[in-house]
């Protein structure tokens, strides 16, 4: 190990840096193969040596492109020769088709042309092709992780607990639930009473004299009729409008609490 370690290491052997090439160092010829082109199996072979070369490919000269196939599988062959088989196999349907070219056409019904040997393969090259197309499409649109990130954001909230607001169709659902217990305990007996919604806004502010948080239905006797239960809810509804009391709840769908305004919170 040199005194001075400030300089870049070339390389690391069973984790100590190595600062200089051994001079025994021995490195096997094939111990670095470098592939220019990469391809993700035969059909992107054969489309890129058709492209590359700018041939039709509704028209292929079979014999150049094959030559020049043979001579990328005879390279991957001598080094994979699990991933040369299926290369193999496509070299072998290339031979097959320019061997049927070579031949007379079969005579076709007529009014149509003869089959051409080369339409099964243009056809699979023309759906690679829209295929390869439409993946590098959707490769280049952003990508979580790749392109951008999602923001995330901390928010403290205060220990103190904030009741959410009661909102009208809540005080309504729990009018109707009143209403169906006083129907449970309905008096046929008919009289004429007056009330005073002010006498009845005055005993709820009694009932809430003194307690912190007194329950929606509490402020309810069913047992005084339906008559008695409007002019309570009609005194409540008054109170709440003079910002005398306040209607709280502590989440959605839990029980509705009636409190004075001026009552302090712990």
């Amino acid at each position: 190990m040199p005194e001075v370690v400030d300089q870049v290491a070339l390389a690391r052997l069973y984790g100590e840096p190595l600062f200089a090439i051994p001079q025994d160092l021995y490195i096997p010829p094939d111990a670095l193969e470098i592939f220019l082109e990469a391809f993700e199996g035969p059909l992107d072979l054969l489309l890129y040596l058709i492209r590359k070369q700018n041939f039709n490919i509704l028209d292929i000269p079979m014999a150049a492109v094959t030559r020049q196939y043979l001579t990328y599988v005879d390279e991957i062959r001598t080094r994979n020769l699990e991933l040369a088989a299926e290369y193999l196999l496509m070299a072998a349907m290339l031979i097959e088709i320019k061997s049927r070219m070579l031949l007379p056409p079969k005579p076709a019904p007529e009014g149509q042309e003869p089959e051409d040997p080369r339409a099964e393969l243009v056809r699979r090259l023309l759906e690679y092709e829209q295929m390869k197309l439409a993946g590098a499409r959707l490769n280049a649109l952003p990508q979580f992780g790749r392109d951008f990130l999602k923001a995330q954001v901390t928010i403290e909230q205060s220990l103190q607990p904030r009741f959410p607001d009661v909102h009208l169709a809540d005080l309504q659902e729990a009018w109707r639930d009143i209403l169906k217990r006083a129907k449970l305990v309905q008096h046929h007996r008919i009289t004429r009473e007056e009330l005073s919604v002010r006498d009845y806004m005055t005993q709820v502010l009694r009932t809430l004299q003194g307690r912190k948080f007194v329950e929606f239905e509490e402020l309810f006797n069913p047992e005084k009729g339906s008559t008695v239960l409007v002019v309570t809810f009609i005194a409540l509804l008054e109170l709440g409008k003079e910002t005398l009391v306040e209607i709280v709840q502590a989440e959605a769908f839990a029980p509705i609490y009636v409190r004075l305004a001026y009552t302090a919170t712990n």
